[in-house]
């Protein structure tokens, strides 16, 4: 039942951040691609804004891609972990805490939720349990 749980934890997280990649690459899913997406990382001081995007895009689309089917899962869970500590440091944390006062209180379970899944293991139901 770990496993299945494990699963579970896995798949919602990692779809959940191919999808927040694919907004900020492709513009899909409501997203602003990669020309809005640098925009806005220029607006709030990160700079090349293009570059940061796609570093950000990149590392939510295929870090969460890689967590969804538990294939290098550490890397996988810093690649999420990476992304949401910039998120920390860049956009939520001068709000405070909490997610309604746009605080990090969400970026930081998710932090928390792939680390966790890296120092765990992925469960059986994952291809690291095949190959290692």
């Amino acid at each position: 039942m770990i496993s299945i749980g494990l699963l579970l934890i896995r798949l919602v997280i990692g779809l959940s951040f191919m999808a927040h990649g694919a907004q900020k690459l492709f513009g899909w899913f409501g997203g602003h691609g990669l020309k809005g997406t640098g925009g806005w990382f220029e607006s709030i001081g990160m700079k090349p804004g293009a570059r940061m995007a796609l570093i950000a895009g990149l590392s939510e689309l295929v870090g969460g891609a890689l967590f969804a089917v538990g294939f290098l899962t550490p890397l996988a869970a810093l690649m999420i972990a990476g992304t949401m500590f910039i998120a920390i440091i860049k956009v939520h944390g001068p709000n405070g805490y909490w997610a309604t006062q746009n605080g990090y209180e969400y970026n930081l379970t998710l932090l928390v939720v792939a680390i966790s899944i890296a120092i765990i293991g992925p469960g059986y139901y994952a291809i690291d349990a095949l190959i290692f």
